[in-house]
C-alpha cells in the first residue's frame, strides 16, 4: 500500500484504468464556483471528476475540463443518470443530455445513481432491469468506457446477476469509518466490482473525533487525510469534495504516509451505521 501515488490506478473489471482518488462535484453550484473548483482541482493534480446530472453542474465541469488544456484522455469523467429518467428509452436520452451538457462525446464512467426510480430516493420504484439494459447499450455504444451503479446494497447487487449480462464496474457508495459496510466492501471485491467512496471524510462531521485526531497527529496530518488513507487501504477510490483550495490541494496530499495495520484496526471499529446520505436498504 505504501506504492501508491497521485498517478495510481485501479484496473475496473472490462480494463479501463480508473484514478484511486478523485474530485467530487456535489453541491457545487453551476456558473464561477464549479468552473474555479474543477480547475484547482486539475491544477493541483486530480485526474478524476465525479459529477451527476441531478448536481446540475456538467456544463460547468465540461467548461473547467475544456479550459483546462489537459487532454481529454489524461482525465477520467463520472457522471449519473439521474432517478427519473431510469427505464430503457428515458436512459438513452439522458446520456446524450449529459454528453451535450459536458461537451463530451463519452464519459469515462456512467453510474445508476440509485435503486430507486422516484425522485424521493425513500420511495421504491424498481425499474432497474430496464434501466440497465439501456446502461448495457450505453457501454457498447462507446458513450461510457464503463458503466456501474451507486448506493446498490447486496440485495440490488445479487438482483442484478438474473438480468445482466454486463455486470457494474464500480459501486459508487457512502463509505467512511463510522459507516464501514465491511460485508458490501467484501462483496463487491469478491464479484470484482470496485468500491468508490463518497462522503469519504464524513462532510467534515466527524473530524475531530478522538481516535482519529490521535492517529492524525502521530503521522503529521489532518484527519480528513487519515480518513482518505483509510478508504485508499480498503482498496477503495475515494472522492473528497471541497471548494476552498487549500482543501483541495491537502486531500489529494496522502501518498507520503501509510496507516499501520493498528492504525486501520482502531478505525474500523468506529462504525456506527451513520447515514448522511439516505440509506438505500430502504429501496426493495
Amino acid at each position: 500500500m505504501n506504492k501508491l501515488n497521485l498517478n495510481s490506478k485501479i484496473i475496473l473489471n472490462n480494463g479501463l484504468k480508473m484514478p484511486i482518488i478523485g474530485f467530487g462535484t456535489y453541491k457545487i453550484t453551476e456558473g464561477e464556483d464549479i468552473e474555479h473548483a474543477v480547475k484547482s482541482a486539475l491544477d493541483v493534480g486530480y485526474r478524476l471528476i465525479d459529477t451527476a446530472k441531478i448536481y446540475r453542474n456538467e456544463e460547468g465541469v465540461g467548461r473547467a475540463i475544456k479550459e483546462s488544456g489537459i487532454k481529454r484522455e489524461e482525465i477520467f469523467i463520472t457522471t449519473k443518470l439521474w432517478n427519473p429518467d431510469q427505464g430503457y428509452e428515458s436512459a438513452l436520452r439522458a446520456i446524450d443530455e449529459s454528453l451535450a451538457k459536458l461537451g463530451l462525446s463519452y464519459v469515462d464512467l456512467y453510474l445508476v445513481h440509485w435503486p430507486t426510480a422516484s425522485e424521493d430516493v425513500s420511495v421504491s420504484l424498481n425499474k432497474r432491469e430496464e434501466t440497465w439494459r439501456a446502461m448495457e447499450e450505453i457501454y457498447k455504444s462507446g458513450k461510457a468506457k464503463a458503466v456501474g451503479v451507486s448506493n446498490y446494497t447486496i440485495t440490488h447487487l445479487e438482483e442484478m446477476k438474473k438480468y445482466a449480462t454486463i455486470l457494474p464496474a464500480v459501486n459508487q457508495v457512502e463509505f467512511h469509518p463510522f459507516l464501514y459496510q465491511e460485508e458490501l466492501l467484501n462483496y463487491c471485491q469478491q464479484n470484482d466490482i470496485i468500491l468508490n467512496a463518497y462522503r469519504p471524510i464524513t462532510n467534515g462531521k466527524k473530524l475531530n473525533n478522538k481516535i482519529i485526531e490521535d492517529i492524525a497527529k502521530k503521522h503529521d496530518k489532518s484527519s480528513a487525510q487519515v480518513l482518505l488513507r483509510w478508504s485508499l487501504q480498503h482498496g477503495c477510490i475515494a472522492i473528497p469534495k471541497s471548494v476552498h483550495k487549500n482543501h483541495i490541494k491537502e486531500n489529494l496530499n496522502i501518498f507520503d504516509f501509510e496507516l499501520s495495520r493498528e492504525d486501520m484496526e482502531k478505525l474500523d471499529t468506529l462504525n456506527e451505521n451513520l447515514h448522511l446520505s439516505p440509506d438505500p436498504n430502504n429501496i426493495s
